[in-house]
């Protein structure tokens, strides 16, 4: 199984905040021990994404990011290394590229799974054939309010890990996790037979460290990222320095003073 335990996966949009930049922002999140990628394609009105995802969202989209520019990164990243790649993004990409193409392309970039936050489990059934169909997986969410026979449902058809939004909300960055977060793990891996991967406000080692030892199978960091490179835009290697830095110690469970002055 590609996506395996104890994974930290690092979120970046891709083309934030260059396109060339992007690129080696990826490979420096690979070069530091990222377990797997969670990559985003730019949009200009993602669903589920505090202000801090949506500047990247928009740094990318000024910069003229577009789909076809985000699978030339795709495939340089592919070139680069194999590291499992799983794309977050909103149907609207996917349905204005054309949804069968889009799958064909990932396969065609070996890319392991695709999710659409924004479509429902009664919605995905187009999502699911083409996933089967190129070889890839579909990833669906689940959240503190979903209840155990739609979890069920959800383990019929969804295949790789699930994402479990650790609290209700929006991403960002959040001092502390959810309380209720190790019921809210133990309760999906009853109903889910997969790996569960925990993101949503996750900021510090402490909080990897204490997800995965209540029993998740991977931690997904998306704000904490996005934030480093906002907090760079005007020196580049201090950039790529911090994201590393960030990235390796998030895996090592070190205390960071990263986020301090925010």
């Amino acid at each position: 199984m590609r996506f395996s335990k104890n994974i930290f996966m690092p979120f970046v949009v891709l083309g934030d905040p260059t396109y060339e930049q992007s690129i080696e922002l990826v490979k420096t999140l690979i070069d530091h021990g990222a377990g797997s990628l969670e990559l985003g394609f730019a949009f200009s009105d993602p669903i589920a994404d505090g202000q801090t995802i949506q500047k990247a969202n928009k740094r990318a989209l000024d910069d003229g990011i577009t789909t076809k520019k985000s699978f030339d990164i795709l495939r340089k990243i592919r070139n680069y290394f194999s590291i499992p790649i799983s794309l977050m993004l909103s149907f609207n990409i996917v349905y204005n590229y054309g949804t069968e193409d889009f799958y064909k392309k990932c396969n065609e970039l070996k890319i392991d799974a695709v999710l659409c936050p924004d479509v429902p489990l009664e919605e995905s059934e187009d999502l699911v054939k083409y996933s089967k169909r190129y070889g890839l997986n579909q990833i669906f969410i689940v959240s503190p309010t979903t209840t155990d026979d739609r979890m069920k449902q959800i383990n019929t058809i969804c295949s790789g890990y699930v994402y479990l939004v650790s609290l209700l909300g929006t991403t960002g960055i959040r001092d502390k996790i959810n309380i209720k977060l190790a019921d809210h793990i133990k309760r999906t891996k009853a109903n889910i037979d997969l790996p569960v991967y925990v993101g949503f406000g996750i900021s510090k080692p402490e909080h990897v460290k204490k997800i995965l030892n209540d029993g998740a199978d991977g931690v997904i960091c998306g704000s904490a990222f996005c934030r480093l490179i906002e907090s760079n835009l005007n020196n580049f290697d201090k950039m790529i320095k911090d994201v590393g830095d960030f990235c390796q110690s998030m895996q090592n469970n070190e205390k960071t003073s990263f986020f301090k002055v925010f």
